[in-house]
């Protein structure tokens, strides 16, 4: 079994006073981590909540102290699976947290526009808050070697990092598409009322194809025929349900930098792929350079959060074109990085740039220097 980086983050935050909550995308593994962690603490001291089982729903909606006490006993660690799926599970979690201090409970969702909604004003102060994401470049090169995973790469930026996709080899392309269509749009057509599915799989086959593009919401709406407004809407339910992620633009110091624009990037290169059903070799593809800036990112953003690396992030560009396409900021300092899938000789960044952000680090990321952008280089 892949151990999960998110496993000792989470066993150190363990019996500390306070819920641990763990969202993320259905099929990365959630219940998976869940059990590694309840076996180090042993099943007979484990009580395990269902929350896609109706008596379960039935059972934690709108409950009383006293019938917790009674529902979790000798027992030390609760696990509240799919709690979304609860009525009022914010308040459970804060009875449970309030009246038994040395009880651990551990909820996990899928649906973060749900879930959050539900827990964030009862739970304020009474949470750890986790995000478990598809497998990273770092949790597989420690379980297989660097080596094997690096000779991966090529077959990871086509089906991506899926728990699923990864065990299931040879079946990669229908286990990939049986996600995009059974689990992709779950979470919003169960608590959303969207008008139109149909619309939104153009939506987001159209984000697909844009992919390490400037994206624009109104040349969105014309081409599938959709309004603006709805357009944004959709894009920020695919953002809460774990699908897509967007990138806003760095604009401070120069007259002509694209001020609200925003790139729109996939947690996984898999289901990217998925979306436009196109798992090409990359030898045989045109969007290789996208791909991997999208692989970069996305796997940028596994290691910021497991390590614990709070930064701004952004893209720029000038009416002139001239862009950098990733930033990360920290504590007012700019790292400028240039992500090249076959990197020419002496990438020069843009002086516009420079100028206008001196003291900012500048940094092109290739197949070369990879593993020290996306992986723990005390490992």
């Amino acid at each position: 079994m892949i151990k999960r980086l998110l496993q000792s983050i989470v066993n150190e935050r363990m019996f500390l006073g306070k819920a641990i909550l763990i969202f993320g995308p259905r099929q990365t593994g959630k219940t998976t981590l869940c059990r590694a962690i309840a076996s180090e603490y042993g099943e007979s001291r484990t009580l395990w909540f269902n929350g896609d089982e109706p008596d379960i729903r039935l059972l934690l909606s709108d409950i009383t102290s006293t019938r917790l006490k009674s529902l979790f006993g000798s027992k030390k660690l609760i696990i509240i699976d799919e709690a979304q799926r609860i009525e009022n599970i914010g308040l459970t979690l804060k009875l449970a947290v309030d009246n038994f201090p040395g009880i651990q409970v551990i909820a996990t969702g899928s649906s973060a526009f749900e879930l959050s909604n539900r827990i964030q004003e009862p739970m304020t102060g009474r949470k750890y808050q986790y995000f478990l994401f598809p497998v990273s470049f770092d949790e597989m090169r420690k379980h297989s070697g660097e080596l094997e995973e690096t000779r991966l790469l090529n077959h990871r930026m086509v089906y991506g990092y899926y728990p699923e996709v990864i065990s299931r080899v040879g079946e990669e392309r229908n286990t990939l598409k049986l996600l995009a269509e059974s689990y992709l749009y779950k979470d919003l057509f169960t608590y959303e009322r969207i008008k139109k599915p149909y619309m939104l799989e153009k939506l987001i086959q159209a984000l697909a194809l844009q992919v390490g593009s400037e994206v624009s919401y109104q040349e969105l709406a014309r081409t599938i025929g959709l309004d603006r407004e709805t357009v944004e809407k959709y894009i920020d339910l695919l953002e809460k349900a774990f699908v897509v992620f967007r990138l806003p633009a760095l604009s401070r110091n120069v007259r002509n930098e694209i001020r609200k624009g925003r790139k729109v990037y996939f947690l996984d290169n898999g289901i990217r792929n998925a979306v436009i059903n196109n798992f090409k070799p990359l030898e045989l593809r045109g969007d290789v350079g996208h791909l991997f800036e999208n692989f970069v990112i996305s796997e940028r953003a596994k290691y910021l959060h497991y390590h614990n690396r709070f930064a701004n992030r952004f893209f720029w560009r000038t009416t002139q074109q001239q862009e950098i396409d990733y930033i990360e900021e920290y504590d007012g300092r700019l790292f400028a990085h240039e992500i090249r899938w076959n990197p020419r000789k002496n990438i020069r960044f843009s002086q516009t740039f420079t100028r206008a952000y001196p003291g900012s680090v500048t940094r092109v990321i290739s197949r070369k220097n990879l593993k020290s952008f996306i992986s723990d280089p005390a490992t």
